[in-house]
């Protein structure tokens, strides 16, 4: 395997038209932080580029819902994100953004290259226009019905009910989210990226010689090259973006796939400008792109095949992808609000951006979709974070400050204990690293839990509290060894816990720590003072995370009502009609299930004229039908009788159906006297 200088990462530049949520930082942002953090701490050079996606569709649509500009949107999304990822400890050497000038330069002169070297081809098609608003019409701005489960508010490229991805023309009735109206279907010229033209080269590449990529990674693009690539539109018709940068392209911009990937060039100009070459150019430099599954095609094939067709850029050595997060069971979405914001979560838990690490990195989706919940939250903090690593840490100072005035005592002579003790961690350097390298980084931190596992068990059973009274020589050793391990964990987790790694690293007062050094038992020299004990973390109680979850349950019942379409209105009836009609209040005086029914339950009503029995199908909405007995509902007392599993119904009760489905009985507000008329 080659041998590189250094290393260029790269994570996806989130969309600025919303906040970053959990799903976000699982699947790229938290691996890629530990990957960098990793790379520093062996003393290796490296640069972590990040940045807000600016451009696009979506970004228009929501300033035009709010009435603002787009570059409104972006400041306002751009300064959230940037600030919640500094906060969190997303260790970015810049953080970008694509509306900056030099990104509008640096992407211009890019598609100038590609385009002088007959990289590109012309075309022209037929898409969607909009004769009202006098534009061409995006993916995003056409809505229809889907042709697949008949909603009705499918998007031309998307049906965000039943997930299908469609095309514009594929949509029954498509309508212009901009006025209206119906679209017609006028001719355009675009630029595309000839992505066939690179199909030999690409197949090579990859599946000659990236064998080594993830499974998920390489499976995917396998499937995109054994279908057969086509060319790609770099352009589209819009007045948000950065516009083509040829004579005869005016209304014309760069479609945001082919200008968003370009920020991560860009964006190391920024931090950069004189030497950023090296980072991009160099084929001694390892580029490295962190992504969720949704982005692999792109950055895996198209961003490769652009890079190749300007010629002069290095192509990425790896592109560790994660599958999915889902929340609670249930796919995260942020147009239902279905999400942990990552700005809510560090406003809800101040001081606790490693726990969501911790859980975040334990939970991963590396090669399958996983899934967070708030009890396992709270589970793997109390369990894990508190009850082994800070319960070690903890036990390890306050012995050490009660037994040698905090201060760290000379080791004396290990007996076959203390040696199979350090036996088992020996390899903990070694492991870790080929974990780390291969993007395992949910098993690399479960190996640092493990060190911390090993001390715990250690300190347990010498019992250093007992021997105190008869052997200190022999105490002094165990805590000396004790505080080794607690070292090694201060350099173990500062990939994935920097916050209590540094809080460590002050109690144990170290003041310099290298990945040279995870498995050395000298770190701590005999006579060292430590701090004064601190709590590395905190039991996290049931109040604040039913609070969570209480929140959620509100945001799926509101998701549920607005789900809740009502039917189409029945044709129009005279009012003479309607007078027909009679409904009327009852009393239940008996409800109990029809047998051999599961829908039926049988009413026995005083109606105020001598009582009457109804059948009705709610039974599936009240597995507890002895309790409506003493509740009034509404029923319709002129209906003809009729044979219902044998049983004379006498009318019919009237229900509403929930959002949910579930069938709800129409009843009045306060007691009323049987018999009453509804009208």
């Amino acid at each position: 395997m080659k041998q590189f200088k250094r290393t260029t990462v790269t994570s996806a530049l989130p969309y600025a038209n919303g906040p970053v949520h959990i799903g976000h930082l699982a699947g790229v942002y938290v691996p890629a932080d530990i990957y960098v953090r990793y790379l520093r701490l062996r003393g290796e050079e490296v640069l972590f580029i990040g940045g807000s996606d600016e451009h696009g569709v979506p970004i228009t649509i929501k300033a035009k819902k709010e009435g603002v500009t787009p570059q409104d949107i972006v400041d306002r999304y751009h300064s959230l994100i940037k600030r919640s990822f500094e906060e969190f400890g997303i260790s970015f050497d810049v953080y970008g953004r694509t509306t900056s000038k030099i990104h509008a330069e640096t992407a211009s002169a890019f598609f100038k290259t590609i385009n002088d070297k007959g990289g590109f081809i012309e075309q022209e098609s037929e898409q969607y226009y909009d004769e009202e608003a006098g534009q061409f019409l995006a993916d995003r701005y056409i809505t229809g019905t889907c042709p697949h489960c008949g909603n009705e508010g499918a998007y031309g490229d998307q049906c965000e009910k039943c997930g299908t991805s469609l095309n514009p023309t594929d949509l029954i009735n498509p309508r212009s989210a901009i006025s209206g109206s119906k679209p017609v279907m006028r001719r355009t010229k675009h630029w595309y990226l000839p992505l066939d033209r690179h199909e030999a080269w690409l197949r090579q590449w990859i599946l000659e010689g990236h064998k080594e990529w993830r499974p998920n990674v390489y499976g995917q693009c396998k499937s995109w090259l054994d279908m057969g690539l086509q060319p790609r539109a770099v352009s589209r018709d819009l007045d948000w973006g950065i516009p083509v940068p040829v004579a005869g392209a005016e209304g014309k911009v760069l479609y945001v796939w082919f200008d968003a990937p370009i920020g991560y060039i860009s964006n190391t100009k920024e931090l950069l400008p004189d030497s950023w070459e090296k980072w991009w150019k160099d084929p001694d430099t390892r580029l490295v792109h962190f992504i969720g599954k949704d982005n692999i095609v792109f950055h895996c094939i198209v961003f490769p095949a652009m890079l190749k067709a300007e010629g002069s850029y290095i192509l990425p050595d790896n592109v560790p992808a994660n599958e999915f997060l889902n929340l609670e069971g249930d796919k995260i979405s942020t147009s239902r609000n279905w999400a942990v914001w990552l700005h809510e979560y560090l406003a809800d838990f101040p001081g606790k951006q490693d726990v969501l690490r911790y859980v975040l990195t334990a939970n991963a989706p590396e090669t399958k979709d996983n899934d967070f919940t708030w009890r396992d939250f709270q589970a793997r903090n109390n369990n894990e974070l508190v009850a082994i690593y800070g319960n070690f840490v903890n036990r390890a100072l306050v012995l050490t400050h009660k037994f040698f005035e905090g201060k760290v005592p000379a080791c004396g002579t290990l007996d076959d204990y203390d040696r199979q003790t350090l036996a088992e961690f020996a390899d903990v350097k070694a492991e870790m690293e080929r974990l780390l390298d291969n993007f395992r980084f949910r098993d690399a931190q479960k190996e640092a839990m493990n060190l911390a596992r090993i001390g715990n068990k250690y300190l347990a059973d010498t019992e250093p509290w007992k021997l105190a009274k008869t052997d200190m020589e022999r105490v002094a050793t165990i805590m000396n060894l004790a505080l080794q391990i607690a070292a090694n964990l201060a350099i173990a987790f500062e990939p994935f816990l920097p916050f209590s790694s540094k809080k460590l690293r002050d109690l144990l007062h170290m003041e310099t720590f290298r990945w040279a050094d995870l498995g050395k038992t000298d770190l701590l020299p005999a006579g060292l003072q430590l701090a004064k004990p601190e709590l590395l973390f905190e039991k996290i109680d049931d109040a604040p995370i039913q609070a969570q979850i209480d929140r959620l349950a509100e945001i799926k019942k509101a998701n549920e009502l607005a789900a809740h379409k009502a039917d189409p209105v029945k044709a129009p009836v005279a009012f003479e009609d309607f007078e027909k009609v009679d409904i009327r209040v009852g009393t239940v005086l008996e409800c109990k299930p029809v047998p051999k029914s599961k829908k039926l339950l049988q009413f026995r009503l005083d109606d105020g004229m001598g009582g009457r029995t109804i059948c009705s199908g709610i039974a599936q909405s009240y597995p507890h039908p002895e309790e409506l007995v003493g509740t009034q509902v509404c029923f319709i007392a002129n209906f003809a009788p009729r044979q219902m599993m044998g049983i004379e119904s006498q009318g019919m009760i009237l229900s509403a159906v929930n959002a949910d489905g579930k069938l709800v009985l129409v009843q009045p507000r306060a007691k009323v006297a049987e018999g009453s008329c509804v009208g």
